[in-house]
């Protein structure tokens, strides 16, 4: 019987965006996804855009398909979401690997990353993308999407969830990759991150920057398989 992995999207996307990631998987996993909401014309909980939210839905979706324990891969938010809900239930993630997620939450990043997620500027200078978020979230508006994505990073500048203090209590093995040129993670920020989890692995992917579709799908699914299996052999 394969093992069951949870595959979690980031920011401004939806399962879709895993799609190619699940297809090379599905030989060894028994590979699940989930959107999130506020994402893909999904409504927001009655809580708003939190990562708690984020967190508590990771959760639900394993409650909700009969999964005592996963594997999971988070890109980038979902990275975050993945440990956050760790933190809560650590017995229900048998590992994480995370990929260009940003630990390194203050009021300061979140205004800088929130400074990009203006509308008429991303109008101006990316309008295909925009057009790409219109059709990927229908029918929620995109500023409302740009709004409450906002909002969440905003939330994680006032309060971070995974401070070095929660990280260090963290007894699920962690694998943390982040690309060479990935401007929104950061090298130096991850590492330092990963220092704190006792049982964590961390790599550098060379000459790759923060999107998705920039990471090489081969060295990405090799790596991940990789780490599952050190896990499942008690390697770490």
């Amino acid at each position: 019987m394969k093992p069951p992995i949870l595959l979690l999207h980031g920011a401004l996307a939806t399962e879709a965006q895993l799609k190619p990631l699940a297809r090379e998987l599905s030989a060894f996993f028994a590979v699940h996804t989930f959107t999130f909401s506020g994402h893909g014309g999904r409504p927001l909980g009655p809580a708003g855009p939190t990562m708690q939210h984020c967190a508590a839905e990771v959760i639900w979706f394993l409650d909700a398909h009969g999964l005592a324990a996963v594997h999971v891969f988070g890109y980038s938010m979902g990275g975050y979401a993945a440990l956050a809900a760790a933190l809560k239930a650590p017995e229900r993630f048998r590992s994480i690997t995370t990929l260009g997620t940003k630990f390194n939450w203050t009021p300061t990043t979140a205004s800088s990353e929130t400074h990009m997620l203006n509308l008429e500027v991303m109008q101006d200078k990316i309008p295909q993308y925009v057009q790409q978020l219109e059709q990927l979230h229908a029918p929620t508006p995109v500023a409302d999407v740009l709004s409450n994505t906002a909002q969440l990073l905003r939330g994680l500048g006032d309060s971070p969830v995974l401070t070095p203090e929660k990280l260090s209590e963290l007894e699920v093995p962690v694998q943390v990759l982040v690309g060479e040129l990935d401007k929104v993670a950061g090298v130096d920020p991850s590492r330092h991150y990963t220092d704190f989890m006792p049982r964590a692995l961390f790599e550098i992917i060379m000459n790759t920057s923060h999107p998705l579709e920039k990471v090489n799908p081969d060295l990405l699914f090799s790596r991940i398989l990789r780490f599952v299996e050190m896990v499942e052999e008690n390697m770490i």
